[in-house]
């Protein structure tokens, strides 16, 4: 069976809207676009190098396809913004990686996790209608299936039992505004830790695999005071 890995850039406060480049994503009046490359790090690009090491299809979702067709088909010899990501220290090899990338991403399997019809020109992406329809993909025979971005694909995927990996790349930022792929619609899951680095800009990247449901029990002894039973019964009657 094929796994589905994901990876995430995030600020502190969950943010992962536009973190390539000023105009990636300035919906809903995001002012904050091309958060990243100021903490881009050796270690960083080795991570993203290690998570895309090996043969894999991707799986987008729609807006983050439409992100991507726009940008990676076209990078040659004078990339420029995300280019710079790959390599602050060095433009031409910043420019020679991103390159690559973007032939790596047009050759690669593209399936489209969308309700919609969008349109689908860049080479070899095809639509995924359903979480059935995926759970048949994962099962069949290929690579890994991976996600870079696609915040909202993760809380059906959850849901669904179909996320194998989960690497979230935490910088040090607050943004305060902005696209977060937790949200109300993300399932209680219980998760455990694989892997954990920090690296020398502060980020602190982390993969974690599915554990399970959620147990729920005191942290400590519980309370039985006449004070703890009165707020429990303000509670009941939505008086607390």
């Amino acid at each position: 069976m094929r796994k589905i890995r994901g990876s995430l850039f995030t600020s502190l406060d969950g943010v992962i809207q536009a973190p390539g480049g000023p105009s990636e994503d300035p919906t809903e009046g995001f002012a904050h676009g091309g958060w990243l490359p100021q903490f881009f790090d050796e270690d960083v690009g080795g991570a993203i190098d290690a998570f895309f090491g090996k043969d894999y299809d991707l799986l987008l979702g729609r807006r983050t396809y439409e992100i991507f067709a726009a940008y990676w088909p076209y990078i040659g010899g004078h990339a420029t913004g995300i280019g710079e990501v790959f390599d602050k220290t060095g433009k031409d090899e910043g420019e020679a990686s991103a390159a690559q990338m973007g032939e790596d991403f047009t050759r690669a399997l593209k399936y489209v996790l969308t309700r919609g019809t969008p349109d689908l020109g860049w080479s070899n992406s095809q639509r995924v209608g359903s979480m059935d329809e995926l759970r048949s993909i994962r099962e069949g025979e290929g690579p890994d299936l991976v996600i870079q971005g696609s915040g909202t694909l993760y809380p059906a995927l959850l849901a669904e039992g179909l996320l194998d990996e989960l690497t979230i790349m935490t910088f040090p930022v607050v943004l305060g505004h902005g696209k977060r792929w937790f949200s109300d619609a993300t399932p209680a899951k219980a998760l455990r830790i694989a892997k954990t680095k920090v690296t020398r800009s502060g980020a602190v990247i982390a993969t974690y695999e599915p554990a399970g449901a959620i147990e729920h029990g005191w942290a400590g002894p519980q309370s039985t005071s006449e004070r703890e039973t009165a707020r429990q019964a303000a509670m009941a009657e939505g008086r607390w």
